[in-house]
Order: C-alpha cells, then structure tokens, then sequence
C-alpha cells in the first residue's frame, strides 16, 4: 500500500489554506443553514435523523476529498441538527447566538491559538483580562474577583468549590493540595433541595460526597428558605442558587450570605443563565447581595447568547482559586500580565475569550441590558398567553423559566411528544415537586412574540389532537 509522502501531504494541506476555495464553502454552507434556520422545522424530521446513518462507517483506508467531506457535513448533517440557534426552540437552557460573537469565533479557529499562557498567545490573554473587567462592572462583583474561561458551569462550579476546599483547608492550617483528604478539616456542605445536578456532580468529583450534603428546605418556587440553614461556621461552604432551573427563583441571596459570612462560611453562587440579571436595570434586584459572595459561576452560551462552549468561573479569592488550580512545569514560562492556566483546571484549550469579548464589546452595557430583559419579557408572554389558553401555569415568571402542568407522566409526556413532532416548537419536561411539567427556557434573542405566539398555537394544536 502506497500513501501521499509527508511533503505531499503538507504541500497538498498549505494549497487548501492560502488557496481559500474549501473555507470559502463551509462559510457559503454556514450562512445558507443560518438563513433557513429561523423558518426551518425546529427539531430534525425522521428521515433526516436517518440520514444520519450514513456516518457510522469504517475509518477510511486511504485519504479522502475535502469538499467532498464539507459537503457531507452539510447535506447530510445540517437536516440532522436541532435548530437551535432560530427562535422557537425552549429545551435546556440553550441560548442562540450573537452574529458578531460566531464571526469572532470562526477568526477565532483560524487563529487556533491556546490559550494557556500570555507567551503563547498574548492576544487572548489580552482579552482575557478585558473580559475579567468587564464582568466585574457588568455583574457588580468585587475589585478583587477574578475570571477563569472554562467548558461550562459544570467546570466552573468545580472551579468554586475547589477555591473554596482550599482556603477553608489554610484557614485552619492545613495543606490539602499537599496531604489529601486524610487528616484534613471536615469540611461541610450546604444548599437547597432544589441545587442543580451540576453542584452534585460537583461535590462528589472534589470527595466531598453528596451523602454528606447538608440539605436546606426550599418555598413553592424553589427558593432555599434561609430559616431552615444548619447552624453555618468557618468549615461550611454554602451553595446558593440564582435561576432554579425549572422555576426561574432566586435563592435569597443577601439574607444567606449575611448568615454566612458572620459565621465566616465560604459563599458559592451557581448562576448558569440567572447570574445575568445582575446586568439588567430591572432585573437586578433578582441578585441582590450577589457581591458577598466568594465566587460565582456562569455560562456566557446560555443567556449571553456566545457561542459554545463558554462557561466563566468568577472568584473573589485570586489566591485561592490559583493554588487550587495551578499546575507548574519547568517548560511553563510564567509572566508579568495574565496566565490563563492559572485560574483554570486545563493547559492547553480554545481562546474562549475572543468570543466573549465580541459579545460583550458588540451588546455593551446597554445591550445586554435589553437582551437579558427581553429574555424575561417573551417569558412572561408565553406564561400570559397559556394561561388565556387554559394551560395552568404553575410558577411565578420571575426570570425566564415557564412550568405547565399538563396531568400525569403520561399524559404529559403524550402532550410533549406531539408539541415536538410538529416541528413548530421544541419544549421538554421535567419534575416540579414530583410532578410531571412542560419546561419552557427563553434564552435566545431570536425569539420574537410572534414566535411565542406560533409556539403557543402548537400547545393548543396538541390538546385538540390528544383529545
């Protein structure tokens, strides 16, 4: 068997970059997707999902045709896709994406930089430390607090935690980087028995343990109630909540972190998408106290609407999060001006900071005001327009979270299923206190009213065919 030489092979992949022709189609591909996916079915239809077979093949002996491979991606992947990035789609919490924040981004991969230290890329280290400021005085968050560009909240509540492990341990004098968890301060666990399952993944990947979690109690909307706080001290960490993931709530953040910091406990907020509110003039008051915190975590791929993946971890304590994070070699050439890899658990990863940056730079302070309230106000219209339907709306809309009760798991999953089918809106279920719901996440910008109006329509179309 015979094969391209290295040099044919570099000859043949230099003429494909400066020539430009196999780019320029998957840039001509991308925008015909974006254009038909605003109209488009939201969810792929059967056959395109079966399409998708055709992928499951052996590896290929010999190499093969590049445009060959782009056109592929496109006519038999892009009808496989979720269109997401259109605005009639309300599953997860999955946001759309900002035109100038995907052109970044595609600049971005070509730079292909890694963005693990200032020497090896001095541009994202530079928008790095611009998004850090900006962050700050968007989220009003303390001088101190620093920023880590990681995956998503997953990470980044690890992050928190990890930070927060740290001082918790050199608060009483012991080295937990150094000797483990053997010997170590028990340190304790508290949140709310609504926390989300990124926390409790969380805790049991740092050995915390979630049979150890200490549990709050929460009201009907799934606010943690701060009387039902265990006695709080200096070994506690505690786990607020800003965006319950099916309701919307805020925990009460002020009453919570004034009861722990007099007790000297470490503060973590988990805002994945409701940690943007702190942005908006009319919102704001959804987050009050948010700055008492130690450290925070947040996606900029949710409500920011950047493309993915674009978690932030944000803590107060520079030192704590980087003697939990850091790692140190003797190649690693260490700077005067920012380190990415300090303030974040990987080495090498994408420059995830050019596309936050252009988001950010792009909406400006005013701009993701009325993105993160327009978020909140197509919300309240479907909660209103439901409800002048006949569905029962069963949470307050506080944020950008819908909770309709349908009936039981059966019923209710009949009733999603058909919503799906139809192509018109893509919503998903969950379970509110133990009961089965349809979840509607707003969080894309693209969302307009007429969309909640043609989305509330299939709710209706659904009842009328289910009964």
């Amino acid at each position: 068997m015979t094969g391209p030489s290295a040099q044919s092979l570099h000859d043949e992949m230099l003429a494909q970059l400066k020539d430009g022709a196999l780019l320029a189609r998957a840039a001509e591909y991308g925008r015909e997707y974006l254009r038909e996916s605003y109209d488009r079915n939201v969810a792929p239809s059967e056959v395109a999902q079966a399409a998708l077979k055709a992928f499951r093949e052996p590896l290929p002996q010999e190499m093969g045709n590049p445009y060959a491979i782009i056109d592929a991606l496109h006519e038999i992947g892009s009808p496989g896709t979720m269109a997401q990035v259109g605005g009639r789609f309300f599953g997860l919490v999955n946001g759309s994406v900002i035109p100038a924040s995907l052109a970044a981004r595609i600049l971005a991969d070509a730079w292909d930089q890694n963005a693990v230290l200032h020497a090896i890329s001095p541009v994202n280290a530079a928008l790095e430390e611009t998004c850090q400021d900006w962050l700050r005085e968007l989220l009003g968050l303390p001088e101190s607090t620093v920023a880590g560009f990681v995956s998503g909240t997953s990470m980044s509540i690890v992050c928190g935690l990890a930070a927060a492990r740290w001082r918790l341990c050199e608060s009483a004098g012991y080295d937990i980087n150094a000797r483990g968890f053997a010997g170590a301060p028990r340190l304790r666990i508290v949140t709310s028995r609504h926390a989300h399952s990124t926390v409790l993944k969380a805790i049991a990947l740092l050995g915390f343990g979630t049979g150890n979690i200490e549990w709050a109690e929460v009201d009907e909307q799934g606010r943690l109630r701060p009387e039902t706080l265990p006695e709080l001290d200096a070994n506690t960490i505690l786990i607020l909540q800003a965006g319950n993931v099916n309701s919307g709530a805020f925990d009460p953040i002020r009453k919570c972190c004034e009861i722990a910091r007099a007790a000297g406990s470490w503060v973590h907020i988990d805002g994945a998408f409701g940690l943007w509110a702190a942005a908006s003039k009319s919102l704001r008051h959804l987050t009050d106290g948010l700055e008492l915190a130690h450290s925070w975590s947040v996606d900029g791929h949710k409500t920011l609407n950047t493309p993915y993946d674009r978690g932030i971890s944000l803590c107060a304590d520079s030192e704590a999060l980087v003697k939990a994070l850091q790692n140190s070699g003797a190649y690693i050439m260490y700077s005067e001006h920012r380190d990415g890899m300090l303030y974040t658990p990987e080495m090498s990863r994408r420059a995830r900071a050019v596309d936050l940056w252009a988001a950010l730079k792009y909406l400006g302070r005013e701009g993701v005001d009325r993105l993160v309230l327009s978020l909140h106000e197509r919300a309240k219209q479907f909660g209103e327009e439901l409800s002048r339907a006949g569905f029962l709306v069963i949470n307050d809309v506080v944020f950008n979270q819908v909770l309709v009760e349908i009936g039981d798991q059966e019923k209710t999953s009949a009733f999603t299923a058909e919503i799906q089918k139809s192509g018109e809106t893509w919503v998903g279920g969950s379970l509110w206190f133990g009961k089965p719901v349809i979840r509607i996440s707003v969080c894309s910008w693209a969302t307009s009213s007429d969309d909640v109006s043609r989305s509330v329509a299939a709710f209706v179309s659904a009842r009328e065919t289910l009964i």
